[in-house]
């Protein structure tokens, strides 16, 4: 029996690990719970390095690999913890050269200048921040390291700028004193270091096009993308997820350009023994191709879909890679020809008033074929109560759905959605008033990285 330690480890996902072939001869221990490293008010960074490698180092058997599915804090982390016990990985290095939004930037345009978009860095607590934007109206505007796009947000005039920079300063901490931490454990140039987790970047627009994520691992040297998967967007500029799609419609010729852009930038940035996935943007009327941003991990939202069409969830490539073997990806041999992860959104806040219980989920699970279903509120809660959303909308549910076409697709989700007992509700004035908005948090001080462990 193999000791598999899953850093964040959730039920929904515990279950698709345990039904890949060989899981019999593995056991999965959570190193700390989903809930107590995405869910709370602060992430704890301090305890998931100090404890964590010493829960690592205490376990009486052997400790095979340490994987882990989630971004931050779980992504920076998984290069140090492996350390602890000395297994194999990539460099914390490694890693912040794709998740540093600078730093990644800055090496993209070593190698794939003409993927890489214009930008520049901004201080959002300086004195006039918008005198720092060496670009033009409009941009996005981000901070160097962020979760879900939280606190991101396109820019079209000074008023919106003035407007997100306040939420910034209001919210930055949140993610800027846990990501100052690992960035002490990390050797960096000193023009990078003098970047750090309270800083953003303003960026030029490369949203206009399709856009997908290219699913891909690094194993010996070697770089191999074994999936392309769809990105389709809704809301205001295109900038919250609607849904996942694979297999990916664009071009074949396309996506293997796309595919030589991934092996050079993950070569480049020394990036091994490891999953990683990257997005991309085509435009189809220019025929350029844009890189957004690069995940050193999987998608966990993609796995289902992989089970759906290729046979096998590709958690089995992060496994196989945790154990030190490389992978064999599964290919087109699964029930449906095309499958979907679906994120139902409310734009604003709301109440929910009525909410799935474990048994309508079963229910609808039992009546639509290829279906599971992950609701993210329950009956009582203000949509605002919900962490690590966009900074445009709240995301109500996650539909998987797999199908033998796309018509057919679509309508599974519309007759899930047609089931599904959810019902919100707008916020009284009175309320809202008396309540935080989202992003709307009280202003703090810049803090020095180090202030605070964040435990």
């Amino acid at each position: 029996m193999r000791n598999i330690f899953v850093v964040g480890l959730d039920n929904f996902h515990l279950a698709q690990l345990q039904a890949l072939p060989g899981a019999s001869g593995l056991a999965f221990h959570p190193l700390f719970s989903h809930q107590a490293l995405k869910q709370q008010a602060s992430f704890p960074a301090a305890r998931l390095l100090q404890e964590g490698r010493r829960r690592l180092r205490a376990f009486p058997g052997t400790v095979d690999a340490v994987v882990g599915y989630w971004d931050f804090p779980v992504s920076t982390a998984l290069p140090l913890l492996r350390a602890a016990v000395g297994l194999p990985g990539p460099s914390l290095e490694a890693v912040l050269r794709c998740e540093h939004k600078y730093w990644s930037r800055r090496c993209q345009a070593e190698v794939i200048p003409e993927q890489v978009p214009a930008l520049c860095v901004v201080d959002p607590f300086a004195d006039d921040p918008l005198s720092q934007v060496s670009l033009g109206f409009p941009f996005w505007l981000k901070p160097v390291r962020s979760v879900l796009s939280h606190l991101g947000f396109r820019i079209e005039n000074p008023a919106d700028f003035h407007a997100a920079i306040a939420q910034v300063r209001a919210g930055i901490g949140r993610l800027a004193e846990p990501f100052n931490l690992f960035l002490q454990h990390a050797e960096l140039p000193p023009d990078i270091a003098a970047v750090d987790g309270w800083h953003c970047i303003a960026e030029a627009i490369i949203s206009n096009g399709l856009q997908c994520t290219q699913e891909g691992y690094a194993f010996g040297g070697e770089v191999v993308i074994y999936g392309t998967i769809d990105s389709l967007r809704e809301g205001p500029a295109g900038s919250c997820f609607s849904r996942y799609q694979y297999p990916s419609s664009l071009p074949q010729t396309v996506q293997a350009r796309m595919s030589d852009c991934s092996r050079r930038i993950i070569r480049h940035i020394g990036y091994d023994k490891a999953p990683f996935n990257i997005e991309y943007f085509w435009d189809p009327d220019t025929d350029r191709i844009w890189l957004l941003e690069i995940n050193a991990r999987l998608s966990k939202s993609h796995a289902p879909l992989f089970e759906l069409v290729d046979g096998r969830s590709h958690f089995q490539v992060m496994l196989d890679l945790g154990l030190g073997h490389a992978p064999h990806p599964a290919h087109r041999s699964g029930p449906c020809a095309v499958a979907a992860k679906f994120m139902p959104r409310h734009f604003g806040d709301a109440r929910v008033l009525r909410a799935p219980g474990p048994d309508d989920i079963a229910a609808l699970e039992a009546q639509v074929p290829h279906c599971r279903i992950q609701v993210a509120v329950r009956a009582g809660m203000r949509l605002s109560e919900l962490r690590n959303q966009d900074s445009y909308s709240y995301e109500l549910a996650s539909l998987f759905i797999g199908a033998d076409n796309q018509a057919q697709l679509l309508e599974r989700f519309a007759d899930c959605m047609a089931r599904l007992p959810l019902e919100l509700a707008p916020i009284a004035a009175a309320e809202a008033a008396a309540a935080p908005q989202q992003n709307q948090r009280q202003p703090q001080q810049r803090r020095q990285a180090g202030d605070s462990e964040w435990t």
